[in-house]
Formats: structure tokens, C-alpha cells, sequence
């Protein structure tokens, strides 16, 4: 897969998951509970990190907001800014991501793009994991207090509704982006290696072939090539003993 192919499926998971982390936002049933009786006396209580509220049987909803941030459970508030700081951060890195990206010819150089690109993986990550601990927090919460052996009688035990569900796989696919955005961009992380293209010449001729090692390099073929060149062709005073001695024999068979 090429890398520009990776970029757009890492854009397309991350943004999924921020759209999924967003839209638990203002929904309902975070926690749930319903006490079951009659049809007169059957009432289902739920809420969300803004206000709580019971449904009768009608269907009919009396809704309570929460007071100020003062008065509020510390994991409420905890929860919160978990989830918020977490959009944000993927809100900014989403528009980094974009503007890093190869097909979209933004950024600039490819250096610069990779840099955008490894800036908005960064905060996709870290928004991704402040998501997944908000969500996991409210749903620890509620565990133990669903399942407190000292719970009074009386006492409302909510269980995990939808939207942590979705919150977390929402999390998930925002981590998965960032991933797939840092794998994109791996020439970053891994600097270019010099190839030596000396050493990975070679000649066609399987005569001429000589392999090349750490004591043989070109120069020292070309000069056996030439040695050998030197030996095979005879030397001048060879030469001019022979056309001597051709020269007596002619002048004998003259005579």
C-alpha cells in the first residue's frame, strides 16, 4: 500500500472516531437504571454528564441539571475534561493532518509535510488516550458502585449505558489513526542509507568478470586488463631481432 493510501484510510478512521467521540457528547442513557413493578409504579433512571432524570411509564421525562462544577462529583468533572480535552486536541489534529497530507499539496516540501503530519499523529494519540480515560473512568465508577457489598437498600445501582460504548470505540479508532498517520510518514523516523554504486557495477562479459572485494576494486582490473594486454604483444626489440634475421635469410636466398 503506498502512502498516500495509508494517509486517507488513517484520515478516515481518526476522523470516524472523533465523530463518535463527539456525538456522546449531548446523548442521553450514560447511566441507566430501571426499577421494574406495575405499569403504575415502573420508572427508569438515567443520566448524562449534564443532568439526571427519571421517565415514568407515560413516558414522561422531570430532568434535574447539575449544579455548578463546584458541587458536582469529582469524577464528573474528571470525565469532562478528559472528553473535551480529547476533542479539541482532535479537532486541532485533524486539521494538521489534513494540511500534512501528500494528495492534499498544502503543507509545502515533503519535509515540511511530514512534520504536520507527525505533529497532528501526536495529538490525535493524545487525544485518543484522554478520550479512553474518560470513558473508562465513568464506567469504573459505576462498576463499583453497582457492585459494592455495603450498598444500602434503596440505594439507585446504574449500569453503562450506549454512549461510553461508543465513546470507547470511537477512542479506539482515533488511536488506530494516529498509527496508521505515524506509519505513513516513516522515511521521518528512518534516515535515507548512501548506496555505494561503485560496488554494485558490474560487467556483462563473464571473460572480463572480476569480483570485486575489499582489496580489488575497478582500477585494479582495468590495470590486470592492461597487463595482460602488455604481455601478449611482443616487445619492440623482439621485433626488430625477427625482421633481422628475415632480412639475412632473404638476402642468402638471393645469393
Amino acid at each position: 500500500m503506498g502512502t498516500i493510501g495509508t494517509e486517507i484510510i488513517a484520515f478516515i478512521v481518526a476522523t470516524v472516531g472523533l465523530v463518535l467521540v463527539s456525538s456522546t457528547i449531548p446523548i442521553d442513557y450514560w447511566k441507566v437504571s430501571s426499577i421494574d413493578g406495575t405499569v403504575i409504579t415502573t420508572a427508569t433512571y438515567w443520566s448524562n454528564l449534564w443532568k439526571t432524570c427519571v421517565t415514568d411509564s407515560t413516558g414522561v421525562s422531570n430532568c434535574k441539571d447539575f449544579p455548578s462544577m463546584l458541587a458536582l462529583d469529582g469524577y464528573i468533572q474528571a470525565v469532562r475534561g478528559l472528553v473535551l480535552f480529547g476533542m479539541a486536541f482532535g479537532f486541532l489534529a485533524a486539521i494538521l493532518c489534513f494540511i500534512g497530507m501528500d494528495c492534499t499539496y498544502i503543507g509545502g516540501s515533503e519535509k515540511t509535510n511530514d512534520k504536520i503530519l507527525v505533529t497532528g499523529a501526536v495529538f490525535h494519540f493524545l487525544g485518543g488516550i484522554a478520550d479512553a480515560a474518560g470513558y473508562c473512568l465513568f464506567a469504573t465508577r459505576l462498576g463499583r458502585a453497582a457492585f459494592a457489598r455495603l450498598a444500602e437498600r434503596g440505594v439507585v445501582r446504574y449500569e453503562i449505558g450506549s454512549p461510553v460504548y461508543i465513546g470507547l470505540v470511537g477512542s479506539v479508532c482515533i488511536i488506530l489513526g494516529s498509527i496508521f498517520y505515524a506509519a505513513s510518514v516513516y522515511r521521518v523516523f528512518v534516515p535515507k542509507r548512501e548506496v555505494d554504486v561503485s560496488s554494485q557495477r558490474k560487467d556483462t562479459s563473464p571473460q572480463n568478470y572480476v569480483p570485486l572485494t575489499k582489496n580489488k576494486t575497478l582500477f585494479s582490473r582495468e590495470y590486470n586488463t592492461s597487463t595482460q594486454s602488455r604481455t601478449s604483444s611482443p616487445s619492440r626489440s623482439q621485433m626488430s631481432g625477427t625482421s633481422q634475421i628475415t632480412g639475412i635469410s632473404e638476402t642468402n636466398a638471393f645469393v
